[in-house]
């Protein structure tokens, strides 16, 4: 299972949201690049980035702090966040991104996600971000009437393998992960799943791990020492 440490940048800062809410945003670090820095140092080999002024507007506000990530190297980088349009994607592509994310536009304009994946084979999946079931978009801030796991299911069909699935209701909350969610999300055949959201300690990577997602998001319970890095990545390696 592979581990994602996140950092999620909102005004060139890595900052923490609780359940999606800017209002409710949590400063953890002036500069990212230090932020990956101290993940490397504990063995991460992968890293999870978000825009999340770039989600909310569309733009790409922080692409020149997402560009000083992937610049520090040592790590495969996915990232996502107002991606968009092609330009968005071969923009960050370019500068050293090994996967981009596609959200709201993945719902608003699926025919476009589906050509993406087809010309980017294996850069490309899809962020569900789930508030009772149902896929939201524009940062979270609009519920739409898309139920996540057939959405997640129409995903495969249409070549895109990779989803990183997020429940709303759990993320930054620090009192556990839907390990039920992502049971059911492992019924859909050649669905890779990125478990995200609310994870905050060990057992729940081991359950993660058991039930066979393909990678696991952590962000919160990181910045705030609930879960040990090295510890989670050698749990992903099956070493603990």
């Amino acid at each position: 299972m592979q581990i994602y440490p996140a950092i999620d940048i909102l005004g060139g800062k890595a900052v923490r949201l609780t359940q999606g809410d800017y209002d409710k945003s949590e400063v953890f670090a002036a500069n990212p690049v230090e932020v990956l820095r101290g993940f490397k140092a504990k063995g991460a080999v992968n890293l999870h980035v978000v825009d999340l002024d770039g989600a909310r507007d569309g733009s790409l506000a922080n692409f020149e702090t997402v560009k000083a990530l992937a610049d520090e190297g040592g790590v495969f980088i996915e990232v996502g966040g107002g991606i968009r349009d092609e330009e968005k994607i071969k923009k960050y592509l370019d500068i050293g991104a090994g996967r981009v994310i596609l959200g709201t536009i993945a719902i608003r304009n699926f025919e476009f996600a589906a050509k993406m994946a087809a010309k980017y084979p294996g850069k490309i999946a899809v962020g569900v971000d789930a508030k009772n079931g149902y896929v939201a978009v524009d940062g979270w801030k609009t519920v739409t009437q898309v139920e996540s796991f057939s959405f997640c299911a129409r995903c495969v069909q249409a070549g895109i393998d990779t989803v990183i699935y997020t429940d709303i209701a759990t993320d930054g909350a620090m009192a556990g992960t839907n390990t039920e969610a992502f049971r059911k999300l492992k019924e859909i055949t050649g669905l890779r799943v990125i478990a995200s959201g609310g994870i905050s300690d060990e057992s729940e990577l081991l359950t993660l791990r058991g039930i066979g997602v393909y990678g696991a998001i952590l962000g919160k319970s990181l910045y705030k020492n609930l879960i040990d890095l090295k510890r989670a990545v050698q749990i992903g390696k099956g070493e603990l």
